[in-house]
């Protein structure tokens, strides 16, 4: 059998190892270092928007505390876009608070800014003010900042923005992860740039960073014995995790450039069967790194579905992947509450996946087109 197409693999740029030398021969191996600090400044540098980056270990943990730096604790209600990973709903069970979910619009698969302003205004008259907003930018698309941005300020909720796909992406010009209260990033090992494993919290100010840096090295006191007097986590990103991300920053916008590039392959690939939508930007305000490039299929009109096609291309050893499935229709927020259509729910069941990695060589893109064609036109 022809060896696996991956889905998104890691892909390095070359001086990654430079890096992790020196820390190595420096002997800074803890979650401090050199490599976290330089890693730190050339985010800061890449998102230009005057911002403060933590290095952490994981997206997750960002979100993490990004929640409790906007107060949330238990009992309290946060709104999250129902369409993404788990990862943007559970730090909120973490804190004991209650996910409150909305449903996606049809352009960009993001958070409908009429079903959020439902969302609140429906839990205002409950007596419960949500007391942040989780949005997300689904596979580097950026939801609709403007609208998002404006029921989020009428009503005066933080948004913490979850950039974790969206590292290179940008509406207006300006970068995702740097337009809420706080921006979340992941480097995970399938991301569009990889630390191994790593995420970062985005702030507007030092003393928002200093916070998140004192709350993820265990909330230790200052004194000269260990004293407590927050809880703290064990979040920060070591110094080995930094140095292959300091390497791949230096090659992030070739990966965009080539993610893009994908993208382009399956609009080309598509155009000419029926039924098949890819996931493009709205209009020019949206930029997007397309982290993964993403179809719909009417099966009424494409005479397949999304399952002929992934398990046709598994048939081929190609990895493909549904689109996640919404967080209210996940059994552990079976009994959480939801506002807006069905229209998640449908992307769920029609959308699709496919393989993104900017390391594919021609002969894995021609098996790609030839199977999807095969498929297409059984």
């Amino acid at each position: 059998m022809n060896d696996k197409i991956w889905l998104s693999s890691p892909h390095m740029g070359g001086n990654e190892l430079k890096y992790i030398h020196e820390a190595f021969d420096e002997n800074w191996v803890a979650p401090l270092g050199p490599n976290v600090n330089e890693f730190e400044k050339s985010i800061e540098r890449y998102l230009d928007a005057n911002v403060q980056v933590a290095a952490l270990s994981a997206g997750t943990a960002a979100l993490h505390l990004a929640l409790i730096e906007c107060g949330v604790g238990y009992g309290d209600e946060v709104i999250c876009q129902s369409m993404t990973f788990s990862a943007s709903a559970n730090p909120i069970a973490y804190q004991g608070a209650i996910p409150v979910f909305v449903d996606s619009e049809e352009d960009t698969w993001n958070i409908c800014p009429t079903a959020l302003e439902e969302a609140i205004n429906d839990r205002i008259a409950k007596g419960k003010k949500p007391k942040a907003i989780v949005a997300v930018h689904l596979y580097g698309m950026p939801f609709n900042v403007d609208e998002v941005m404006a029921v989020a300020n009428k009503y005066e909720i933080p948004v913490i923005e979850d950039a974790a796909e969206a590292l290179g992406s940008t509406y207006k010009g300006k970068a995702c992860g740097t337009f809420g209260r706080f921006g979340v990033l992941s480097f995970n090992g399938n991301k569009i740039i990889t630390t191994s494993g790593g995420g970062a919290l985005v702030c507007h100010s030092e003393e928002d960073k200093n916070k998140a840096v004192f709350l993820s090295t265990q909330a230790r006191d200052n004194a000269p014995h260990y004293q407590h007097s927050h809880i703290g986590y064990n979040y920060r990103m070591s110094n080995i995790c930094a140095g292959i991300g300091r390497g791949q920053m230096e090659v992030l916008n070739q990966r965009v450039e080539a993610r893009r590039a994908m993208t382009k392959f399956y609009i080309d690939l598509f155009k000419d069967i029926p039924g098949v939508k890819v996931l493009v930007e709205p209009n020019s305000d949206y930029f997007s790194n397309h982290w993964l490039a993403a179809i719909t299929i009417d099966p009424k009109i494409a005479g397949f579905t999304r399952e002929d096609l992934r398990l046709g291309l598994a048939e081929e050893n190609i990895e493909s992947r549904p689109l996640w499935k919404p967080m209210h229709l996940q059994p552990i927020f079976k009994d959480s509450p939801y506002y807006g259509n069905s229209i998640a729910e449908r992307l769920f069941e029609n959308g699709l996946c496919l393989p993104s990695g900017t390391n594919l060589d021609d002969g894995q893109l021609s098996r790609i087109l030839v199977s999807i064609r095969n498929i297409a036109t059984k």
